[in-house]
């Protein structure tokens, strides 16, 4: 399994939200900006998103998008799942079908591995990622760096 950039592109999305929307909803062009995420393929992923339930969007001026719920009720894997990806690892999507119609050898392996992975990704919400030093100063290198741009 490998996680595509629609996933970790929504997660960091999503998360840049969680960070940045406190007083004001957060538009698509300041995340592309801030995560180097082409404004395009943020407007299809947050179509994705805004379809899951996931956030809500503002139009006009000052609009943007803001997390429908709180951050502690959003998992990573409701985002992951919200742009249709899977942390399916087997050949067969869990089939069992995977060598000539029939379980494989390994196929109760990758099974585990996928139900851990996706375990994983559920007890992981964005407030839990908002909390994280390394992504708090992250987060705070790049206000900074929007902050020398626009000297």
């Amino acid at each position: 399994m490998k996680l595509t950039t629609k996933g970790r592109y929504a997660v960091t999305a999503m998360l840049d939200i969680a960070l940045h929307c406190k007083d004001k909803p957060v538009s698509l062009a300041e995340i592309s900006k801030r995560q180097d995420i082409s404004l395009s393929y943020l407007e299809q992923l947050f179509s994705k998103l805004r379809k899951q339930g996931l956030v809500n969007s503002m139009r006009g001026p000052g609009g943007g998008y803001r997390l429908s719920r709180v951050p502690a009720e959003i998992a990573v894997s409701d985002i992951i799942s919200a742009v249709d990806e899977n942390v399916d690892l087997s050949n067969c999507s869990g089939v069992g079908n995977c060598q000539k119609d029939e379980r494989c050898l390994t196929h109760d392996l990758w099974m585990d591995l996928s139900h851990r992975i996706q375990s994983f990704l559920d007890d992981i919400s964005l407030e839990e990622m908002m909390s994280r030093a390394d992504v708090i100063a992250v987060s705070e290198r790049q206000d900074n760096e929007k902050i020398l741009r626009q000297v």
